[in-house]
């Protein structure tokens, strides 16, 4: 079979909600307006650290899809204020969440043990509006959520290929501006600045889907001891420790861009290995004048660029069963499961839906049980499920 990304069409069952006048769909569902609907509609689970589990409306797959939601939009009036990246979220939230990501992963991995079966993937993306403001589809909601899919491979792999040229998949291979000029200075920022013991850095073939040929280019660690490392605090101090690498380098790189010899961004998590490996090698410093140089002369390229840090960063399985964790920069606004060479299209047909929506229930409601049984949430009633 032909390597190559693949691109599968979801039914999706039309959300019944009224637009308000003057607004956009994708600005409403965006807005924390649109909130009222996740939790009456598709929650699942609710605790009092905030964190509410809801079934993706608008999923990507119809075999299992959920998410958490750091739901602060109570709490935190001013968007801007709101934690859009784990290493903002406080220590007592975090630890439940990570608990949480722990069970739910460790029910995927139970109910579909064999690679060859499913692609089993969780992870989140940065919700920073770092877009320029007056593009479509603003993340205004800004609020951190992370998702957990299973997508059976039977049906990636009648899927058709997807377009290699589609700007979403763009992101992490041979087009990516990290990739293509920095490559060598990234991974060595990496491995001088991270002090790992549970994540060890695998080779790219290692880290790469046979199927599909993703991800590309990217960095990424084996998680030794499999799932059992998920139920170690060490595991998730790590996970969190790539997060913090990769915001260094990220803000530091465009610093450079923004000013030329910029000094080092204040608040930097490894400011020793920024000046060592960054600020004093050519290659990045380099690469940051090209893109300053094209910021000066290309109105819309320099519109395009997103700023500030943005990011996906996910735990998936590879095909021989181990557990990777990868992190890529999040420049053109694509979904996580892109990273992994996986297009999803989805489709309004609510009959379709409704035929696989039972089976997806059911897996819903057990991780569900299984999160109330550890003192994780309360379950919450829709039209759908009782409360518990």
């Amino acid at each position: 079979m032909e390597p190559g990304p693949r691109e599968i069409t979801t039914p999706f069952r039309p959300i019944p909600l009224d637009i308000p006048e003057g607004m956009k769909p994708n600005e409403f569902f965006n807005s924390t307006e649109n909130l009222a609907d996740l939790v009456n509609n598709n929650g699942l689970l609710v605790n009092p650290e905030n964190l509410l589990l809801y079934r993706k409306a608008l999923g990507h797959s119809n075999e299992f899809d959920t998410s958490i939601i750091y739901n602060t939009s109570k709490v935190i009036l001013d968007p801007l204020g709101r934690p859009v990246r784990r290493t903002q979220v406080p220590d007592h939230v975090r630890q439940v969440w990570n608990r949480m990501n722990g069970i739910i992963i460790e029910y995927m991995l139970e109910q579909y043990p064999d690679p060859a079966d499913a692609l089993i993937l969780a992870g989140e993306a940065s919700l920073d509006a770092t877009w320029p403001l007056t593009a479509p589809g603003v993340p205004s909601i800004r609020m951190l959520h992370n998702h957990f899919m299973v997508f059976p491979m039977v049906d990636l792999k009648r899927a058709p290929l997807a377009d290699a040229a589609n700007p979403n998949l763009t992101d992490g291979g041979q087009h990516s501006l990290f990739q293509a000029y920095m490559r060598d200075v990234y991974r060595e920022f990496f491995t001088r600045a991270l002090e790992l013991r549970i994540l060890k850095p695998t080779a790219d073939a290692d880290a790469r889907l046979d199927l599909t040929g993703y991800p590309q280019g990217l960095p990424s660690w084996e998680i030794q001891g499999g799932a059992a490392a998920l139920g170690e605090v060490r595991f998730w101090q790590e996970y969190d420790e790539i997060l913090k690498g990769f915001l260094d380098f990220y803000r530091t790189f465009f610093s450079q861009v923004s000013t030329r010899n910029a000094p080092m961004p204040e608040g930097v998590h490894f400011p020793r290995h920024v000046e060592e490996v960054l600020l004093f090698n050519n290659d990045f410093l380099k690469t940051a004048k090209k893109v300053r140089d094209l910021c000066m002369h290309d109105a819309r390229y320099a519109h395009a660029i997103r700023w500030q840090p943005a990011f996906k960063q996910l735990i998936y399985r590879n095909d021989a069963g181990q557990l990777i964790v990868t992190i890529s920069q999040n420049s053109i606004g694509n979904a996580i499961t892109e990273l992994l060479g996986v297009v999803v299209n989805r489709k309004p047909d609510a009959e379709a839906y409704e035929r696989r929506e039972p089976a997806l229930i059911e897996r819903l409601l057990e991780v569900r049980r299984r999160l109330i049984e550890a003192d994780l949430g309360e379950g919450i009633a829709t039209d759908y499920w009782p409360a518990g």
